[in-house]
């Protein structure tokens, strides 16, 4: 069981490792190859990009951290279809390739096999196979579950944050804007994670970038609801000159009930556990403080 315990502690280790690396790739691309403007703004590239780099350079792999070089110098192997949404829905940089990404994840899996080869020696029976091939995937898939952990956050802070920029964007357009200046005017004077994504499609917009392709960016970046019905009321403007106020009216009420009914139910969940910490916790304890008090009493 000792020796059990050490190699799950082994692979937890070279599995956080890989999350670090990530995200200190993510920290060393967004520090050290964007310019300060684009750092201000908030811009960052397309989905297209990141799978134009197929692999990592040289150049590029040299600014790697340990693990993402290891992985580079074996060979990346083929990512995902799926693995540059899922960047995008995280909110990673667009300096972090899916290359690069690969790459930790390869050389973190690599890494985890090496280091279980010797606590893998001293166990028991078939403990060892499984050791060696359990640290590998589980630092291989340790990424992915960082990833997708970062999306569902986002996900609740923009599902909380979207109804007040829907309402900007309504007084906005309202005031006269057009569209896309609206989404940068609302991004600069908002701030959060949906302002923030706004402010980057009406800067790709007003750089030379499609409005299909900045709007397609936005829904990939922002995994809310109310964000694709936005990008859709926005298209049908651009395309059938439809009126933005009425939808983006009923867009603000409908993330405004969405919003009250997730806080609902968590509510609701929160009353067993919070009965459960009663029951296991509080009442043994007075009765505890009774049976003392009693003891005392008849002593």
């Amino acid at each position: 069981m000792t020796r059990a315990l050490v190699l799950a502690v082994a692979a937890a280790a070279l599995a956080a490792g890989g999350i670090v690396e990530l995200a200190a790739a993510g920290v060393r691309a967004r520090c050290g190859r964007a310019s300060p403007a684009e750092r201000g703004r908030g811009v960052r590239a397309s989905t297209a990009e990141r799978r134009r780099d197929a692999r990592a350079s040289p150049r590029s792999a040299r600014r790697l951290p340990a693990l993402a070089r290891l992985g580079a110098r074996l060979g990346v192997p083929a990512a995902p279809d799926d693995l540059a949404r899922r960047l995008d829905a995280a909110g990673a940089p667009a300096a972090i390739t899916v290359a690069e990404v690969m790459a930790v994840k390869w050389g973190a899996a690599v890494a985890a096999g090496l280091a279980a080869l010797p606590a893998a020696a001293i166990l028991p029976g078939r403990l060892g196979v499984v050791g060696i091939l359990a640290a590998p995937a589980g630092a291989f898939l340790a990424p992915d579950a960082w990833l997708a952990r970062r999306t569902r956050r986002r996900r609740a802070v923009m599902a909380a944050e979207l109804a007040d920029v829907l309402d900007l964007l309504h007084v906005a357009v309202g005031a006269g804007l057009p569209p896309m200046r609206a989404l940068g005017e609302v991004g600069r004077r908002h701030g959060g994670l949906v302002a923030g994504e706004l402010l980057a499609a009406a800067t790709h917009t007003a750089l030379g970038v499609s409005r299909t392709d900045a709007l397609e960016r936005l829904a990939r970046r922002c995994p809310v609801e109310g964000v694709g019905a936005l990008v859709a009321a926005l298209r049908r403007t651009d395309r059938h000159g439809a009126p933005l106020g009425t939808a983006l009216q009923a867009l603000a009420t409908d993330a405004r009930a969405q919003h009250a009914q997730r806080t609902r139910e968590r509510a609701a969940r929160a009353a067993p556990k919070i009965q459960l910490v009663v029951a296991l916790l509080l009442v043994p304890s007075v009765m505890l403080l009774v049976g003392a008090s009693l003891a005392a009493a008849m002593l």
